[in-house]
């Protein structure tokens, strides 16, 4: 049986990041989204909650991350070309996050990284597994 993921962000401003991510053109689902949550659809089976920090603070005994100071986790989200990886970089930069790492270009994958308003690192990568070299 296949199973969800759900991914838990932290986050400081649930407003500020509900339209962040709106506009990269991300929909939620309401029936897990309120003043202390939203859930971010990724696809069928994979969803981020964006989580109001003192929220957030009620599932874990250790101390909430900065991720603006450290890295917390890494979250790659694969898109199906190239174009599309350029594209959804320009929307995220417009929309206030911040570059983490230059465009690389393996031939086979195409990726680029920013960093969400609230620190958390998002790669976006497109890739053709045919053409990955063999080792």
């Amino acid at each position: 049986m296949p199973r969800n993921l759900y991914v838990n962000l932290p986050v400081k401003d649930l407003e500020r990041s509900v339209d962040f991510f709106d506009t990269l053109g991300f929909s939620f689902n309401p029936k897990f989204t309120n003043e202390n949550a939203a859930c971010l659809i990724i696809n069928e089976r994979t969803s981020v909650m964006l989580l109001v920090e003192d929220f957030f603070a009620g599932f874990t005994k250790k101390p909430i991350a900065d991720a603006r100071a450290s890295t917390e986790t890494l979250l790659a989200l694969s898109l199906d070309s190239r174009a599309q990886v350029h594209e959804f970089m320009t929307k995220a930069l417009a929309a206030g996050a911040d570059p983490t790492v230059e465009a690389r270009d393996y031939g086979f994958m195409y990726q680029h990284g920013f960093a969400d308003p609230d620190g958390h690192q998002w790669e976006v990568f497109w890739m053709d597994e045919a053409q990955m070299p063999t080792s």
